[in-house]
């Protein structure tokens, strides 16, 4: 089973992710702790808020005070609503957030079944919840739920490099909902802090992004439109602005995200970790196709920009199992693209 937890400062923009896929039939409510529920059953931001209202007040110091957690077990692994929800509160427990309101979702809007956890950092007293080694220690919690609920292990290697969705699939019709939902998937699991960045996450998908400006009643507006691609990168189809979708996917979704990814890439140490990893498969790589090999078998994907000259102008790295991207200058000068043509195409290895 692999576990992604992140932090943020909206409690409400977390929960309107959860409500649009509940709107849209992709996810239901599974189960819930110390929340007030709605009278008439269903899902409510309000009731949700007023549930955690008592521990926002007394917090005055921690900024982020969001947990977020998914879990997503093997999508060979057929649970019950019963045993999910069994192991997100087991999980929760086993963190030290047994104690916390908070609210599980099942989500069923990719190929696997997984389920979305939303609490609170902070405790009853407005202190913050210990969160140091947490990454390492939700990492051992999933090996231990695996073989408490019989769970195929999580092989490095394998599900690691799995990207949470898939092309857009042409026969299988409803482009415009398959296009929503990996816009939707790639906004929520991935770490991206440029329009750039996100673009070319969407492209590995056959999906494409525009940023669209202009003035509507003398106001200034900026908005993305998305559009299907072939396998060569040209568009088919009809665009759809983003509003289609739902404000998850929208422009100020997208600004907001590039702030939060950046402090997540910092505190989880992607580039010091991808730094000596890339400059490894640079000094054991004789040509391109070689290095792009050898970063695969690290769960990284390299992805080249070349011009019709064929020179190489931009280089990107998808770290798979930190589910962040990054372009190569972002890790510094030795990793930019003008020493990747150096490297490849100007001079022999």
């Amino acid at each position: 089973m692999l576990a992604k937890i992140s932090s943020g400062k909206s409690v409400f923009g977390v929960l309107a992710y959860n409500k649009i896929k509940v709107e849209d039939n992709q996810a239901d409510v599974l189960y819930s702790q110390k929340m007030f529920n709605s009278p008439d059953g269903k899902f409510s931001i309000h009731d949700c808020m007023d549930s955690f209202y008592p521990y926002l007040a007394m917090n005055n110091r921690t900024e982020k005070v969001v947990f977020h957690a998914s879990l997503n077990p093997d999508p060979k692994d057929k649970l019950s609503d019963e045993q999910l929800s069994e192991l997100a509160q087991s999980y929760m427990e086993k963190l030290g957030y047994g104690n916390q309101p908070y609210i599980v979702f099942k989500h069923s809007d990719i190929d696997r079944t997984h389920a979305h956890i939303v609490s609170l950092r902070i405790d009853e007293t407005g202190k913050k919840i210990n969160d140091s080694y947490e990454v390492a220690r939700s990492m051992k919690i999933c090996k231990e739920l695996e073989q408490e609920f019989n769970l195929i292990p999580l092989k490095k290697g394998k599900r690691e490099s799995e990207a949470p969705t898939k092309k857009i699939d042409y026969k299988a019709g409803d482009i415009k909902h398959q296009m929503g939902n990996i816009a939707k998937s790639v906004m929520s699991h991935f770490y991206f802090q440029s329009f750039g960045e996100y673009r070319t996450l969407l492209e590995q998908f056959n999906v494409t992004v525009e940023e669209v400006k202009g003035e509507y009643k003398g106001k200034p507006y900026q908005g993305l439109i998305y559009s299907v691609i072939d396998d060569k990168g040209d568009k088919i189809g009809v665009p759809v602005k983003s509003s289609k979708f739902g404000k998850s996917v929208g422009y100020d979704a997208m600004q907001k995200h590039f702030e939060y990814s950046k402090s997540a890439i910092e505190k989880n140490r992607v580039r010091e970790n991808l730094r000596p990893t890339i400059a490894k498969a640079m000094k054991g790589a004789n040509n391109i196709n070689d290095f792009k090999s050898l970063l695969k078998e690290k769960n990284i994907g390299t992805i080249f920009r070349k011009n019709e000259q064929g020179r190489i102008y931009g280089v990107t790295f998808i770290d798979y199992q930190n589910q962040a991207i990054l372009n190569g200058s972002r890790l510094g000068k030795e990793f930019s693209a003008n020493q990747f043509q150096h490297l490849f195409n100007d001079s022999p290895h």
